[in-house]
């Protein structure tokens, strides 16, 4: 396995989000099914680029964090609510997880829960966000210097 690189997104100057893809709608974290949620890193994982724990190991240290925030758990869902893509951040401004299941990549998703997250952690303030990415997922790191991060020390 290859080690993490750091990008940034500095949030001085944002460009609006984009519209949600057609019939993709955030859903609140309080509504979501968090078996579904785990089931979706885990599928989004599958083809490498970042890991996800057991369940057991994953939800609750996940939700008792000090930096966790409900309403930093990006989900989009289709118009039957079955969650399709995750952006999760922490209330410092680090992107925690991205994911998009495999099927619906390409449709915008990613691209979307990313400005999203960009324009939420700009609405609380903070100057940055900040993610870890492994240096050998190329795709991953093209995706993200696409929408203006760059690599930091």
């Amino acid at each position: 396995m290859s080690s993490p690189i750091r990008m940034r997104k500095v949030l001085d100057r944002l460009e609006p989000v984009p519209p949600a893809p057609h019939g993709i709608s955030l859903l609140p974290f309080s509504r979501s099914d968090s078996l579904s949620l785990h089931a979706l890193l885990q599928q989004g994982y599958a083809t490498g680029g970042g890991s996800v724990g057991k369940f057991e190991s994953w939800f609750e240290p996940l939700i008792s964090d000090e930096e966790f925030d409900p309403d930093l758990v990006l989900i989009a869902v289709d118009e039957q609510d079955r969650p399709l893509g995750l952006a999760q951040c922490w209330t410092s401004g680090f992107l925690k997880d991205l994911v998009v299941l495999p099927e619906y990549r390409d449709r915008q998703i990613g691209t979307w829960l990313l400005h999203t997250a960009f324009a939420a952690i700009r609405a609380r303030g903070l100057a940055q966000l900040d993610l870890k990415v492994l240096a050998d997922n190329v795709a991953a790191r093209r995706f993200y210097a696409r929408h203006g991060m760059v690599e930091v020390e």
